[in-house]
C-alpha cells in the first residue's frame, strides 16, 4: 500500500480598490513527466471572469497563463492535488553500451544535441586552483 499525499495551496491578494489584474503564469501543477501518479488536481482562480489557457514550456512543465479582463479588489488562486508516493527505484535504467567505461564518446548526433549541457563556465580561481591540484 503506498502513501497518498494532499497539497493544498492558495495565494490570496486584497487590494484597497479595484486595481487592473496583469496577465499571471501560475506554474503549480506537476510536469507531464513526472513519476509520480498525480490521482486528482485542480486549479480555481478567482475573480470569476478569467481567461486560462493552459501551456508547457520548453521542458514540458505545465504553465497556467490567465488574464483578467476585468478590475478586481482581490485575487484568490488555490491549488489542490493528490499524489500516490509510490516507491520508485531510482536505478531503474539501462546504460547504453557506448557508456559503460569513462571516459566516452558520444556519437556526433548526440553531441550536437547535447552541446548546450557539456559546456563550462570558466574556471574560478579557487576552483582553477582546486583543479591544479
Amino acid at each position: 500500500m503506498s502513501i497518498r499525499v494532499a497539497p493544498h495551496h492558495t495565494t490570496r491578494y486584497s487590494f484597497d480598490r479595484a486595481v487592473n489584474l496583469w496577465p499571471h503564469e501560475v506554474r503549480l501543477r506537476p510536469a507531464a513527466h513526472s513519476r509520480t501518479p498525480i490521482l486528482s488536481y485542480s486549479l480555481s482562480v478567482t475573480p470569476a471572469g478569467h481567461f486560462l489557457n493552459w501551456q508547457q514550456d520548453p521542458f514540458g512543465n505545465w504553465v497556467a497563463r490567465l488574464v483578467f479582463p476585468e478590475k478586481a479588489e482581490a485575487l484568490e488562486i488555490t491549488v489542490d492535488l493528490l499524489a500516490d508516493m509510490t516507491v520508485i527505484n531510482p536505478f531503474d535504467f539501462f546504460i547504453d553500451e557506448a557508456a559503460e567505461n569513462f571516459p566516452f564518446v558520444y556519437p556526433d548526433g548526440l553531441k550536437r544535441q547535447l552541446g548546450p549541457y557539456r559546456e563550462a563556465d570558466p574556471a574560478t580561481p579557487l576552483r582553477a586552483d582546486w583543479l591544479a591540484r
